[in-house]
């Protein structure tokens, strides 16, 4: 008696999975759009960032950019990676969503999107490190704050981080969904 009510209850999850799983993987393809576009703009904003102050006469200037930080760089390296990733791994999410049950896709995701949260982390931790440098500075080690001067630079490369760290979010959600996807099999 117990050995056929599994048996009912196994056939009524195994009937359940293929909606969920394509509710999962639409999910999963509309959370990559959005990392897409926090990776690309952060890139952007970041890799667009420049800005020039005068001082006491026009050929004296003082000029901020991100390119003169490697950690900025690292970060528009690290986020332009991640943003190449992710749009190809649109197609393979189509796939899923066509496709729900397919199952070594999925881990293969898993593996990639941990990898590329893991670039994207440490590009953003590293640039988080130096804009609070720029925002607050370092007495000790005679690091200026600079933000009060260059309010365009820091708004911009403040905005950048935002973008990125939602990023990241998006990221631990579509491992997470992935990793349940696949234990649902």
């Amino acid at each position: 008696m117990k050995a056929v009510q599994v048996e009912r209850v196994e056939a009524s999850n195994t009937t359940a999975n293929p909606a969920v799983n394509k509710g999962v993987s639409i999910l999963d393809f509309i959370l990559r759009i959005v990392a897409v576009i926090g990776t690309l703009a952060s890139a952007i904003a970041m890799g667009t960032t420049n800005e020039t102050l005068p001082f006491f006469t026009q050929f004296i200037q003082f000029r901020a950019q991100y390119s003169d930080l490697p950690s900025f760089t690292f970060f528009v390296i690290a986020n332009s990676i991640v943003s190449v990733y992710l749009i190809l791994s649109l197609f393979l999410s189509i796939y899923h969503i066509v496709r729900s049950e397919s199952r070594v896709s999925r881990i293969a995701l898993v593996f990639f999107d941990s990898a590329s949260m893991a670039l994207l982390t440490a590009g953003a931790s590293a640039a988080a490190a130096i804009v609070y440098l720029a925002h607050k500075g370092n007495v000790r080690a005679n690091w200026f704050a600079i933000c009060q001067q260059f309010n365009t630079f820091c708004e911009r490369i403040s905005g950048a981080l935002i973008g990125s760290f939602i990023a990241i979010v998006v990221f631990i959600l579509l491992i997470s969904m992935s990793a349940v996807a696949i234990s649902r099999r």
